[in-house]
């Protein structure tokens, strides 16, 4: 939406090369669809709800002031929407660029085949992988992992390469210097807010009123940046003021402060509202100048050009079937506190009360918190992917679905991540400040004050013993059930087994008046049938 879409930049360069003396005026025509079965599919945070509309309605808004005949039709679904503009205008060809997701994929590819006009499907410019695939043609039922992916990507876009073609400071990660937790003493600075326009408040009283399907989360306090400018105002204050400290504290966690030194611009970038090779430049432009240490600048770097690009590739690989994958055999419904935010372990009650005020909390907080738990408590993966969804702001299946049921919860049996992530209370009361506030004691395995990580890990550990051995990342985890006795082990199971059937459960419940708890009849978990 910020750096044009592919369709359109496609569209206008065909223009300019063109003989044919008339202006794009009467020539080219933008559509955007608002698909409402797409936006109710889940009741989807009502930030999000008003990050999408807006953004997409100031694109509109913007296109138009340039000239161009851009409109926005509203439907009940992408494909009607679209279906109804080609037999209205009737055009002589249809550009659109390759979607992200697997179900709009699948309407562009009915209306090609249908064949009412022309359809030609580009590049989608978001994407760095659409410009270098490092993994054109992969062969079905090979593992591929991250860091030959980010290796190549890195040598591709000449980030952090030298002259010799060697990588910047000789190693290609720097993600053992990124480890560290956060002092007292450092205060992060706040990311940049926007007062919303008119147009946005007009959005969110819309999404207040219900009109897009009911949510999560209210509108009110709403400040994400629904602009192109906006954005790069906000990224332009992240690398003034966190990037240098974003890689040492990049994993760390704290109840005082949410967003610590993370960009909190995953939201603009998968709208196209940044560039990602832009942005990935701009940091490389601030460690060449000495404004930024090697550590931050390659663990950025590595997130936005090796991660997210990864996370893409593997969705495409692995869809459809991604969507159904269970590994490790859950079928937990979700915990009641992911709704209402009153999770008995501190660490996950302050973290899901943030979800539900702002759709976000950071990479290590999703995956060590809410993933991590998830997979231990034996939680159905399709439930805690679709919770990712519903609370985030920055969600998309392409994003949600590789890094929740591949990553976080390791659901698709090591095809996304090499092993499960899954840790005790020690990880926590390491990198965080959390267990400090809590009534129950990271260090105690066993017992009414045991803290729930510490038994489901070792719960976990046992219930799974044989498959873990069998990876090598897990093993020595797994060799400290040497010392686990008969007894301790049998305690083990059976407090596990007492919290999990005393686990309050998730069900169809009225939201209150802060809208913290939605009703929710229905989810659509098979993506042939999304809009």
């Amino acid at each position: 939406m910020g750096h044009r879409p592919a369709a359109l930049v496609e569209a206008l360069a065909r223009l300019d090369a063109s003989d044919d003396p008339r202006r794009a005026q009467g020539r080219l025509v933008v559509l955007l669809v608002e698909s409402q079965a797409w936006l109710r599919r889940l009741p989807f945070h009502r930030w999000r709800q008003v990050l999408i509309l807006s953004a997409g309605r100031h694109a509109v808004q913007a296109w138009k002031a340039e000239g161009i005949d851009a409109r926005i039709v509203a439907a009940d679904t992408f494909e009607q929407g679209l279906t109804t503009a080609i037999r209205t205008i009737q055009p002589s060809l249809v550009l659109t660029a390759r979607a992200a997701e697997y179900a709009v994929g699948l309407v562009q590819q009915r209306l090609r085949q249908r064949g009412d006009c022309p359809v030609e499907i580009v590049p989608d410019t978001r994407f760095l992988v659409e410009r270098f695939n490092p993994i054109p043609r992969p062969v079905a039922g090979k593992r591929y992992v991250m860091e030959p992916f980010y290796r190549a990507m890195r040598k591709a876009f000449g980030l952090l390469i030298e002259s010799d073609g060697q990588p910047t400071g000789g190693a290609w990660n720097y993600d053992s210097h990124n480890r560290k937790r956060l002092p007292p003493q450092i205060k992060p600075p706040h990311p940049r807010r926007f007062e919303p326009d008119r147009l946005t408040r007009e959005v969110m009283r819309e999404v207040a009123e219900g009109q897009h399907g009911q949510g999560v989360g209210r509108v009110d306090g709403f400040d994400l940046a629904v602009t192109p400018q906006q954005a790069q105002d906000a990224f332009q204050i992240f690398l003034d003021e966190r990037l240098p400290n974003f890689g040492p504290f990049e994993d760390a966690m704290s109840q005082r402060h949410d967003t610590l030194f993370h960009s909190v611009l995953s939201a603009q970038m998968n709208l196209g509202l940044l560039d990602p090779l832009e942005m990935a430049r701009a940091a490389e432009q601030r460690y060449r100048e000495g404004r930024a240490p090697l550590s931050s600048v390659e663990g950025f770097i590595r997130q936005i050009i090796g991660w997210r690009e990864y996370i893409l590739w593997q969705y495409r690989f692995q869809m459809p079937d991604l969507r159904q994958v269970n590994y490790w055999g859950g079928t937990g419904a979700l915990p009641r506190w992911l709704w209402d935010g009153d999770a008995p372990m501190n660490c996950l009650r302050q973290v899901t009360r943030r979800v539900i005020d702002r759709g976000f909390s950071h990479h290590i907080e999703r995956l060590m918190l809410v993933c991590n738990f998830c997979l231990l408590a034996g939680i159905d993966p399709g439930v805690v992917a679709d919770w990712f969804l519903t609370f985030y702001v920055d969600s998309h299946d392409w994003v949600v679905l590789p890094n929740v049921l591949g990553m976080g919860l390791n659901a698709d049996g090591g095809v996304t991540a090499t092993k499960p992530y899954i840790s005790s209370a020690n990880y926590i009361n390491t990198m965080s400040d959390y267990c400090a506030g809590c009534r129950f004691n990271p260090k105690a395995r066993t017992g009414t004050d045991a803290c729930p990580f510490n038994t489901l890990y070792w719960n976990f550990l046992i219930e799974h013993e044989a498959a873990l051995r069998a990876n090598p990342r897990l093993g020595p985890a797994v060799l400290g059930l040497k010392r686990l006795s008969i007894e301790e082990r049998e305690s083990i199971r059976a407090e596990a087994a007492r919290f999990l059937a005393d686990l309050p459960r998730y069900g169809s419940v009225e939201p209150g008046p802060d809208g913290r708890v939605p009703s929710v009849t229905a989810q659509t978990r098979d993506d042939q049938e999304l809009p």
